[in-house]
């Protein structure tokens, strides 16, 4: 017997997201930083250690006032008011982390509290965790939920955040602090690629954090830097096969691409990263112009990528002859990684941030960018990211929003005998109960949250600096950002369930139907 499909409870069919991406960011990162000049100096090391030999600049640090739970709620909060999101329009919210202060509580639960006065308790989405790969997959996640039957209309929020420090020794000028927030929908200005992405995965200790009792992890630089270089090449070579087969058999194109972002421990190694990248290139097709009229590259061609990991001659090589490439495609991505250091699961997203305020919206009309994903352990992707033209205009708001360059040079600059202490301080109280922290909050940003106090059973409070403060770093003031509202978006309903669903003609839409929201 065959049994009928209840057509009276069926809903109606919805209308399919498309493009669906980023179409919000918000960045954060301490007020304070270090110079990695003046660190080389105060750590007694060869000048250029730091600044040459690892490519970084300036590296960002937090007091004991701010931790991992507090960067999110600031960094989030930000989004929410600077986009104007209303609560009740955000049906998933997603944390990448590998920073924590509780082994069973989700970051995801104490940023709840930002929804709470609006009743919005029907939120999916938990944390990530997986070293620095954590944002990326909260950011497929949310796009894939987005894509899905289990789309409910409403707006999904992906927060990544990290505070990286390591002990005393080689490993300590690669450390940094910050988080990004992105909202995620459809009709994105950003549009993530659902279909052309490569991963690689596998079982490996190049860094790892087994010790309970402290927040420094286990680290083997030279197995890290093999582990990221090997996942990048083998990322990249399913990467262009996947392209190669979505685009009829055309060969893919390294010069195709607008612009390459890496995860960034540290810029040097960004560096090393996209020479790969030509290196494979070359390796593919010896015979190309771009290689051709190269002699000296001959001696190579026959050379397998699995072999040339410690091969500090084609390292060299390859570095010089990707330099004009690297300069055109990576080095507008590489503000954040340079001035903050390693923000662990927000490094990749901070590179895109960087790229957006560097190359500003217009500059980025019709533009493809390829992303490169790490986290140890090892998990990687490589992925891509196009630039929605009818959404120009949202765009050109996250640039607004974003406003890193002044941003950044508001900062305050710490000396490395301070950053030294300050580092001491918290490696003693790490795992402290029954604590009120003691750094000052007047140097933090209004509108940043603090912590508070931990009490007798390890729970956390937190604050958050009022806008209105004023202290003796007024100049902070100054560099408070309150950016116009964005267009209206129109959203439809259908009547039979509510669901709402993206008008493609605001702000122009007249159905008596419709209603709108402030944001796009």
């Amino acid at each position: 017997c065959k049994m009928n499909t209840p057509h009276d409870n069926t809903p109606p069919a919805r209308m399919r997201p498309v493009n669906v991406g980023i179409k919000a960011m918000e960045v954060y990162f301490p007020s304070t930083y270090v110079n990695q000049q003046n660190l080389e100096v105060f750590d007694r090391v060869s000048k250029g250690k730091y600044t040459i030999g690892l490519g970084q600049t300036n590296m960002g640090f937090c007091s004991d006032r701010e931790d991992i739970g507090s960067i999110c709620l600031t960094v989030l909060q930000n989004l929410m008011e600077k986009y104007h999101v209303q609560p009740e329009s955000v049906g998933r919210l997603e944390v990448g982390t590998e920073s924590r202060t509780d082994k069973s509580k989700a970051i995801k639960t104490l940023l709840m509290k930002i929804f709470e006065e609006s009743g919005n308790t029907d939120m999916d989405g938990a944390d990530v965790q997986n070293a620095c790969y954590g944002g990326t997959a909260a950011v497929f996640n949310a796009c894939n939920w987005v894509e899905s039957a289990s789309w409910d209309g409403r707006f999904a929020v992906v927060v990544c955040g990290d505070i990286a420090v390591y002990a005393e020794g080689n490993a300590r000028p690669t450390g940094g602090c910050g988080a990004v927030a992105m909202l995620i929908g459809p009709n994105a200005p950003l549009v993530i690629d659902p279909v052309l992405r490569a991963f690689h995965m596998e079982h490996a200790y190049d860094f790892y954090k087994p010790h309970l009792t402290s927040e420094y992890p286990e680290v083997n630089g030279p197995a890290s830097i093999k582990c990221y270089l090997k996942a990048l090449d083998l990322c990249f070579a399913r990467f262009r096969n996947k392209s190669r087969a979505l685009n009829g058999g055309k060969p893919f194109d390294l010069r195709d691409l607008d612009y390459c972002l890496f995860h960034s421990p540290f810029n040097k190694l960004v560096q090393k990263s996209f020479a790969r990248l030509v290196l494979a290139d070359f390796l593919a097709d010896p015979a190309r112009p771009e290689y051709a009229g190269q002699q000296a590259l001959n001696k190579y061609k026959e050379m397998k990528l699995a072999d040339t990991y410690t091969n500090r001659e084609i390292e060299s090589v390859f570095m010089k002859v990707a330099r004009p490439l690297y300069d055109e495609k990576v080095a507008p991505g590489v503000t954040t990684a340079k001035e903050i250091g390693n923000m662990y699961t927000a490094s990749l997203w901070g590179s895109l941030v960087s790229l957006l305020n560097e190359i500003g919206a217009e500059g980025l009309r019709n533009r493809r960018v390829m992303l490169f994903s790490y986290g140890s352990g090892l998990t990687s992707a490589l992925f891509a990211i196009h630039v929605n033209t009818a959404q120009m205009e949202a765009l050109h708001h996250i640039v607004q929003v974003t406003d890193l360059k002044r941003r950044l040079a508001c900062r305050v600059e710490v000396s490395p005998a301070v950053f030294n202490s300050i580092l001491k301080e918290k490696e003693s109280l790490y795992g402290t109960k029954n604590y009120a922290p003691k750094a000052s909050i007047d140097g933090l940003v209004p509108g940043t949250f603090y912590l508070v106090k931990v009490d007798e059973k390890a729970r956390r409070t937190y604050a958050r600096k009022p806008h209105a403060s004023m202290s003796r770093l007024q100049r902070f003031i100054l560099c408070t950002f309150t950016p116009p509202p964005p267009p209206p978006l129109c959203l439809s309903y259908y009547a039979e369930n509510h669901q709402q669903v993206p008008c493609n003609v605001a702000p122009q839409c007249l159905k008596k139907d419709h209603s709108f929201s402030s944001l796009q």
